[in-house]
């Protein structure tokens, strides 16, 4: 369970920064483009997380584990949303 929560938060940490540094990207060169940025990036965030969550799930053969990683995965989904929405809003 360490090793889970460990890759998902470097997932959820690189994918924070993704967004971020794209954010100052695109407001730097074409301010105009800011809602579609965080249209494409809140979409490509929540494919990129239920992928991670339904492979899991698939490949995990323990019921529990799985529920507890799904739920786990979504909180910290629901937590970076609201980081990186508080850092460039």
């Amino acid at each position: 369970m360490i090793l889970e929560v460990f890759l998902s938060a470097l997932f959820f940490t690189l994918l924070g920064m993704a967004y971020v540094k794209g954010y100052d990207v695109v407001k730097r060169h074409s301010p105009e483009h800011l809602v579609h940025f965080y249209l494409i990036m809140a979409t490509v965030r929540m494919l990129l997380v239920g992928t991670v969550v339904a492979l899991y799930v698939i490949f995990t053969e323990n019921r529990e584990h799985a529920i507890r990683f799904a739920a786990m995965f979504i909180i910290m989904y629901a937590i970076m949303m609201v980081v990186t929405l508080k850092l460039r809003h």
